[in-house]
């Protein structure tokens, strides 16, 4: 230790320990009251369990369109999530930037996109380039979100002035013992 910051009596050490004590609570205590007054307002103006779509939150019984498909905001075991209704002829009411990133703090479980090359996966030495398919937001057993393939693309309808998935960057040499690398 060195001793230019360290007290030399056992009681000098023992009255800034509790001067640090008392500033780190204090600290604490500030931030979370903060906190708390955030959430309140927070709560205040928007109350229930909010679900994501590409960022934006939509307040619990929300309905949104988008793929061809409407999306309901809902709860699952106290977490937001989205519930599929009816397939129809519905123009998109949200944006549809595809599963380009993980999807956590963008999108709640249950949220469609159809895949982009950050999806592409390995199957042996073939490569399954992430387009091909709709993906959709689940939660695994630790909690994070990922996207899972769903569905084929051909069951996503692109609006017309919607940018479809391009092809994947990546090549069959990437894959290699069914690992993309």
């Amino acid at each position: 230790m060195n001793t230019a910051t360290t007290p030399k009596t056992p009681a000098l050490r023992r009255a800034s320990l509790a001067l640090l004590a008392m500033a780190t609570l204090a600290g604490g205590l500030t931030f979370g009251a903060g906190t708390a007054a955030a959430e309140a307002r927070t709560s205040a103006a928007n109350p229930g369990v909010h679900c994501l779509w590409a960022g934006t939150g939509y307040p619990q019984g929300a309905t949104v369109a988008a793929g061809g498909q409407t999306f309901r905001c809902d709860t699952d075991r106290g977490a937001a999530s989205w519930s599929r209704g009816p397939a129809g002829s519905t123009r998109a009411t949200v944006p549809n930037p595809g599963a380009y990133t993980n999807p956590t703090g963008l999108f709640s479980a249950g949220a469609r996109q159809p895949g982009t090359g950050y999806n592409d996966y390995c199957v042996g030495s073939q490569l399954i380039a992430g387009n091909e398919d709709i993906y959709q937001v689940v939660a695994a057993r630790d909690g994070q979100l990922l996207w899972k393939a769903a569905a084929p693309i051909s069951q996503w309808v692109f609006d017309a002035n919607d940018t479809r998935p391009g092809p994947s960057s990546r090549s069959v040499s990437l894959c290699i013992d069914g690992n993309l690398t």
